[in-house]
Formats: structure tokens, sequence, C-alpha cells
């Protein structure tokens, strides 16, 4: 599915937040688990160390901290948000969803509220929602948080998986603006492929003695992922008129440093125009993006103006990207 994101209302990002759990697991302290290596992990991954929720942290309250941050940013509280939209795959349970509890604590009282599961592409698809209902005008304000707990549900003696992923939550709020803002979408999912990534036992689906721990097939997740990150960017690149050197700021999944590699080289993008924090993060799947995000702004390279281009891709398997123009100023 492609969207050119172009209507009569101009919809933004208008605050940005992100938080990562305190803990840190270096590679040397994985070693002491599983049979790897600080120079294996490195090698194969680019990822040094990785952020663990605390055992009485669940993924509301990582969240909170990067929804309030983003609100304030924003200059809006909980009271005027008409729309929370949770992206995971590891919410605090399957029923309240997450999106009601955080709802709550934030005191956005009479907002929608649902949870969104997509893999590692969940916030981008989450974004495309919030855009639509803002851009339809049937939401005002809507709060978008990505984060998982991938922690929990971790083999801890597979060092295929243990070694890549880390726990982190990221949140923007979505508005109308005067000007620019989202200019594009692209998403799309291969539900043959779903077997290459899952988590059997988690669901309505019976399984005999079910470990209820990530299964990934790495070969083939990372040829897909090699190849969709680059689809996915060319085809909403073109699908508005732009040429990858207008890219100001890419930020891509935060799966593997060699996936990124391989997406900036194939895509030809200035190295000193991509964010990569995976290497501090691991791969925190639906708060890779948004973790990003926030460490761009962070550090100044999303200015007023800039072209930014995100592209996820995960479980399902689920690919999605989005292209905007940074403007950070809601309507007036």
């Amino acid at each position: 599915m492609i969207g050119n994101g172009r209507s009569d209302i101009h919809v933004t990002i208008t605050g940005l937040g992100a938080y990562a759990p305190e803990r840190v697991i270096t590679n040397d302290e994985l070693s002491k688990l599983v049979d790897t290596s600080d120079e294996w992990i490195m090698e194969r991954t680019g990822i040094r160390e990785r952020r663990i929720a605390a055992d009485s942290q669940a993924l509301s309250d990582i969240s909170l901290p990067a929804a309030r941050q983003a609100l304030e940013q924003a200059g809006s509280d909980g009271t005027d948000v008409d729309l929370l939209i949770v992206a995971t795959v590891t919410p605090d349970m399957m029923f309240p969803s997450t999106s009601a509890i955080l709802a709550d604590q934030l005191g956005a009282k009479d907002a929608a509220a649902y949870d969104l599961s997509a893999g590692c592409t969940g916030f981008m698809y989450a974004l495309v929602q919030a855009y639509g209902m803002v851009a339809a005008g049937l939401s005002r304000r809507a709060l978008v948080v990505g984060g998982d707990v991938l922690s929990r549900i971790l083999d801890w003696s597979d060092r295929s998986t243990v070694v890549l992923f880390g726990d982190g939550a990221g949140a923007v709020v979505v508005e109308p603006a005067d000007t620019d803002g989202f200019l594009a979408f692209e998403l799309g999912a291969d539900g043959a492929g779903g077997e290459h990534l899952w988590l059997p036992g988690s669901g309505s689906r019976r399984f005999d003695d079910p470990e209820r721990f990530v299964k990934m097939n790495g070969r083939e997740v990372f040829k897909f992922a090699s190849r969709v990150l680059v689809q996915s960017a060319e085809d909403v690149l073109d699908k508005y008129g732009a040429k990858i050197e207008d890219v100001d700021v890419y930020v891509p999944h935060q799966a593997n440093v060699r996936i990124i590699d391989h997406a900036t080289k194939k895509l030809g993008i200035p190295s000193e125009r991509v964010v990569i924090n995976v290497d501090r993060y691991g791969n925190t799947s639906s708060g890779s993006i948004p973790l990003a995000l926030a460490e761009a702004q962070a550090d100044g390279r999303l200015s007023p103006g800039s072209l930014v281009l995100m592209t996820g891709m995960g479980a399902g398997l689920t690919w999605g990207s989005a292209l905007m123009r940074w403007t950070m100023g809601r309507a007036a």
C-alpha cells in the first residue's frame, strides 16, 4: 500500500519523547550467559550493549515518561489527547490494552485508545493511522507510542536472539500543521514470511508445550530486512517525487548495523545523514524509530525544513516508510 499523504490538512509531529531503562547489559555480560563474545556480537550486529527493564517495569511504565516528554515538548498534556495508539508486541497484558492504561495515567480521560501489533514496524503503522485520523478531522491531537519489553519474551540461553534485542519506548504527538509535515507513506506485509520471526504459544493457536519465546530464522530475516529496507524507502521517495539526495536525515529501524550499512550503501545516502543508535540500545522493536528520532533531535540533526525518511520492518513480515518535512509547529 502506498499513499502520498496529501490532504487539505497538513499533519506533523509537534512533540518527541523517549525512555530507555537504566539497566545496561554489555556484550561481556552476555558472554557469561551464552557462548558468545563482544567480538562475535560486534562483528555480526554492531551492538555493544542494550537496556533491560527492571522486574517491576511493564510496557506502560517505560512508555509513560516518553509520552510525558513528548506532550511537554508539544506544549500539551494528557487532557488534550483525543487519540492514543500504542504500537507493541509486549503489552502489559492482552487486555485491558496498554493504551487504555496509559491514557488513564496521562489523564486522557475521553481519548480513543488501542494497541497495535505489527512487529518492529508497529510504530510506522501507528504513525500512518494517526496521520489519517488527524488529516480526516477525526482527531485533533494524537499521541503515538512505540515501545517493547522484549527481554520478557527471550530465551536467555539462545545466542541467536538474546544478543539482538533490548527494551525501550518512544512517543510522538501528531497534530494539524500550517504547512509541510508528512508527505508520503508506504506500508506492506508478507504473511508468507511470518514463520521466520514468531512467538508460538502467545495467542489462541494451540501448541504442544510451547516455550513462549521468540523464534527467529536469522538468515531469512536478514535477507528480508536488507531487501525491504531499500525497496520501501525507494517506493515512498518515488511516490512523492523526491530523490535520495534530497533526504537530510535517514532514520532506519535499528535492527542490526550490517543491515543499516547495506541499505545506506544501496540507497546512496551519506553516512553522516543516517541515525544509528542500535549499538547502545539493541533492537527495541516498536521503540526503535522514535528513540532514534528523539536522539537526532537532541543532537541538532532535525532542523526546520529537513527532509526526514523513516523506514521500519519486522515480524509479520511487515514494512513501512514515511517521508516528512520537519516542522515541529502546529496549526495556528
